[in-house]
């Protein structure tokens, strides 16, 4: 009777606010299929060219927004209910993104301090032709991590890794695959990553919670994951030598690279796992990392402005980039700061207005019911929001249309369901952000593919860790097994 009760609560709840039985599901459904009109011919008709500049997608749910809006005036919901919706939901995401405007000033002041060149000098050494695989595995992941793109890791280091399998005769599309798999993982597990803080800004869960959530199918998939590629790599000749010296020369002349470095991201880790506060963890990251700068790489200091403070300042709030004398290591070796972090701001900011105004006409309400309707069971509900994140993929093109769209409108079904938010923004990122490089035409493949040399059908089948994903968290859904209920809905 207690989850009843509570479920009921819940319901009655969003009731007083979010439903309108006049709505029917087919007026709920105009503001999404006028989004996906929009995007599809945003992606075959103007991609490319100067539509709505580099800000097409929000400007969408914008215009999303706006629809539904008027399909909310047509049936009597106020102004006035739908601003208030949108401010809510505004506030909601408040401290997400003052974590990712950290993660930006983080990311810069760890590339002139240095730490996140020594990962890279370090993780290049750990290569062996005998596991060469594995170890493209490992080496992304772990610049991943330290990055929080997968993009530029596989710009960059995966390059490096394309031309040392062509070299020792391994198939690319191996390599390809090795690279990608450990990149979206690093991608996945990073706090500097915009999709991890993303996926629990759209469930309405914190940045650390999710992570520690998310590593429970994302742990045992990237063991799988180097166990194959292992007995791969063992079972496959190799021919030449994995050459790498120049890479780790020009990092060397360029930073003054040591182990005493790690000392910045194993503090950070330790407060993570001690669950200290995002906003803080992270701020203790940047003003270790800005002394560590000012201690180890005071040359770099140098060469980026007048004086070392005003250096620092601007590698937090805005463009750097440290020039090495190899180019492979140039873009790599970029940052973006705050600076870098405003698009996706932007876009959380256009999708809170999109969501706000599709809960204030009852339109995600209305959808939510029809979708529980149709998945009934907790595995249901999984696999509805798998399905939704593949499909936006495919549609949408874009991986972070892929975790705001199914996030928003999943949301309110996962607490009906009386589960913790952590099950939506893990489900959103083992399907939605993994998923999106293997579509040829979505800009994360269409990038990857460009960018390696190698195309989505040569690469598909090696990269294990995105395809194994999604069918990892729907076995842990099937088997109800470390599927999180509101804490409120225990008994």
């Amino acid at each position: 009777m207690q989850d009843k009760n509570n479920s009921s609560k819940i319901q009655f709840e969003r009731q007083k606010v979010l439903v309108n039985k006049k709505l029917s599901i087919y007026g709920s459904l105009i503001p999404v299929v006028f989004l996906m009109i929009l995007l599809a011919y945003n992606i075959f008709f103007i991609e490319g060219q100067e539509w709505m500049g580099a800000y097409t997608n929000q400007f969408i749910l914008l215009i999303g927004g706006g629809i539904a809006a008027i399909i909310g005036f047509y049936y009597k919901v106020s102004l006035k209910t739908i601003l208030i919706e949108i401010v809510e939901n505004l506030k909601s995401v408040f401290v997400p993104i003052m974590i990712l405007l950290l993660v930006g000033a983080l990311a810069g002041t760890w590339l002139i301090s240095g730490i996140i060149p020594a990962m890279v000098y370090y993780g290049l050494q750990v290569l062996n032709p005998t596991i060469f695989l594995p170890a493209c595995v490992i080496i992304a992941a772990i610049i991943s991590i330290s990055t929080g793109s997968s993009w530029t890791t596989s710009a960059t280091v995966g390059i490096a890794l394309i031309g040392i399998g062509g070299a020792l005769g391994i198939s690319l599309g191996m390599v390809a695959g090795a690279v990608i798999s450990g990149a979206y993982f690093g991608d996945k597990m990073s706090p500097l990553s915009d999709t991890t803080n993303l996926a629990p800004a759209m469930a309405d869960t914190d940045l650390f919670t999710h992570i520690r959530y998310m590593s429970l199918t994302t742990g045992p998939t990237i063991i799988i994951t180097l166990i194959v590629f292992s007995i791969i790599s063992l079972n496959i000749e190799t021919t030449g030598n994995a050459d790498i010296s120049g890479l780790l020369v020009s990092i060397k002349e360029t930073f003054d690279v040591s182990p005493w470095l790690f000392f910045v991201p194993l503090v950070v880790i330790a407060l993570i796992l001690r669950k200290t506060k995002p906003l803080i963890a992270l701020g203790v990251g940047v003003c270790l990392a800005a002394i560590f700068a000012a201690i180890f790489q005071p040359k770099i200091l140098e060469n980026i402005a007048s004086s070392n403070f005003y250096a620092i300042i601007n590698s937090i709030f805005t463009d750097t980039q440290i020039l090495t004398s190899n180019e492979k290591l140039n873009d790599l070796f970029t940052s973006g700061g705050m600076k870098g972090m405003l698009w996706t701001i932007y876009l959380i900011i256009c999708a809170m207005v999109f969501g706000g105004t599709m809960d204030a006409i009852g339109a995600l309400s209305k959808i939510t019911q029809v979708l529980l309707s149709l998945a009934s069971s907790i595995f249901g509900l999984f696999a509805s929001t798998v399905i939704s994140c593949l499909g936006l993929n495919a549609i949408a093109s874009d991986q972070y249309l892929a975790i705001v769209i199914p996030g928003k409108m999943f949301k309110k079904a996962f607490e009906d369901k009386g589960l913790a938010p952590e099950n939506l923004s893990r489900t959103l990122e083992d399907s939605g952000t993994v998923t999106s490089v293997l579509i040829p035409w979505n800009t994360c493949g269409a990038y990857q593919s460009g960018v390696l040399g190698v195309s989505v059908a040569d690469y598909f089948v090696y990269a294990i860790f995105n395809w194994l994903s999604p069918f990892t968290t729907l076995l842990y859904a099937a088997l109800n097994f470390k599927i999180r209920q509101l804490k409120n809905n225990l008994n």
